[in-house]
């Protein structure tokens, strides 16, 4: 009887073993079709360990690109996996098929475009020269000529400077370093250890709050756009990028997550800025211990809480209001009887009041999620918890989303129009007041945990 199973000639069989022993010695390149994505139920990003692009905080991930990303594989039902190689070794190992895109703050380039295929861009930046605040000799290109400036290898920032040299017939000395974050690097601006660096304008607006002595001075490139790179010829998962950016800028999603990290960047108010950086080092520290533990029995972020005290007092226990509200955390002669403290500028009992009593307000809005429900509490603090309900009540009139900050924070400042609160429960409110209210915490908030020195948790 014959046999029914055909013998594989051994030079084919020679080469399908070389071809398996290719592709271990490769690491095994990853197939990145859409549909090996879902069948495999996961998705692996190209990320930067920054505070643009991806950290971890409180062991849990976060960023702005990471944010983004994460909603995209939940878009498509899969695990997001991340991987954080060097600058110059994302798009190799895109192409060597060790991750499926990469989303990193990549500027589309031309350049870039021979390598990887570039998503429709998802946000505008420009590169702007950075320097420090008491540098006023350089104020326009033209000052570059004959000056060091600071960049990372092989970034479009070094690609600028070299065209420049090259069409404008400038002198630009190029000191190129190795994997060096840009934010790195505006740091050393801010401490006088170099003299100039190049940023993108988010990345420099949002550094700006954590290192205040640096000055934005001018831009050396037209607007450029952002977008996350695939290998070239995967149309499937750009056409699904693609797909989702447009799903999430119709939706809102986009704008809630620009706003988490990229809130009111370009308002810049260096007075304030300076004494918030100089009085965590001065001041903060005499508190700290008891805001932490006053956080941590109400299930709070201290720095969450540290930001809050700032706000209401900038971590002065003897601060008074006209209102008649003292110490740090500014507590109501009645709040101060219902929290059980007797003395309101004593530093702990004031804390302990004023923390007990946000956590009350924060446990009456259990159907808001996330963070927003810290936001709501907040604004509950700062105004009242019946005005907050009112304007849930307007926010649902106008059509906003009650039970998200970016909907209240539209509805609030209605609270001064007669047209509005004259049919609410409680009336008038300055309810412009609790949207900036909030609007600073938040800012405290993400410098002070940026401030690695401040913020350990030890």
């Amino acid at each position: 009887m014959l046999c029914k199973y055909r013998i594989i000639p051994p030079v084919v069989l020679f080469l399908l073993t070389l071809s398996c022993i290719f592709c271990i010695a490769c690491g095994g390149d990853k197939d990145s079709s859409l549909e090996a994505i879902k069948e495999r139920g996961a998705i692996t990003l190209i990320t930067r360990n920054n505070a643009n692009c991806y950290y971890i905080y409180r062991n849990e991930p976060a960023g702005f690109e990471y944010d983004l990303a994460k909603r995209f594989s939940e878009h498509l039902g899969v695990e997001l996996k991340v991987i954080t190689p060097s600058w110059n070794q994302m798009i190799p190992k895109l192409n060597q098929g060790k991750a499926d895109f990469i989303a990193a703050g990549l500027t589309i380039t031309e350049k870039r475009k021979e390598k990887v295929d570039f998503s429709q861009g998802y946000l505008s930046v420009q590169q702007q020269i950075v320097v420090h605040r008491g540098d006023r000799a350089i104020r326009d290109i033209s000052d570059l000529d004959g000056k060091t400036v600071h960049v990372r290898a092989g970034t479009t920032y070094e690609q600028r400077l070299e065209e420049l040299n090259q069409r404008e017939d400038m002198n630009i000395d190029i000191e190129r370093h190795g994997d060096l974050p840009t934010e790195e690097l505006i740091r050393r601006v801010a401490r006088k250890r170099i003299r100039i660096t190049v940023a993108d304008s988010n990345i420099a607006m949002l550094n700006r709050r954590y290192y205040p002595s640096i000055r934005i001075a001018f831009p050396i490139e037209e607007e450029q756009s952002l977008g996350w790179a695939v290998r070239k010829g995967n149309d499937q998962l750009l056409r699904a990028i693609n797909s989702f950016l447009n799903k999430i800028k119709d939706n809102g999603v986009f704008a809630k997550i620009h706003e988490r990290y990229y809130a009111d960047v370009h308002i810049f108010d260096y007075v304030d800025l300076v004494k918030y950086h100089q009085r965590l080092e001065t001041r903060l520290p005499s508190f700290k211990k008891i805001i932490k533990k006053q956080a941590q029995k109400h299930g709070f972020d201290w720095k969450l809480i540290a930001a809050v005290v700032y706000q209401e007092s900038h971590f002065d226990p003897h601060a008074r209001s006209y209102t008649g509200v003292r110490g740090l955390m500014q507590v109501t002669q009645v709040t101060a009887r219902e929290m059980g403290i007797t003395n309101r500028m004593d530093p702990e009992q004031s804390v302990t009041a004023g923390v007990k009593y946000l956590k009350g307000l924060y446990d009456r809005w259990e159907e808001i999620p996330g963070l927003d429900r810290f936001k709501f509490a907040l604004a509950s603090y700062n105004v009242g918890y019946g005005h907050v309900r009112d304007a849930q009540k307007i926010a649902r009139q106008q059509g906003y989303d009650p039970k998200q900050w970016s909907g209240l924070k539209k509805a609030l400042p209605l609270l001064r129009i007669k047209k509005y609160y004259s049919q609410t429960r409680y009336g008038y409110a300055r309810g412009t007041e609790p949207v900036r209210y909030v609007k600073r915490i938040m800012k405290y908030y993400n410098i002070l945990k940026q401030r690695e020195d401040i913020a350990s948790e030890t």
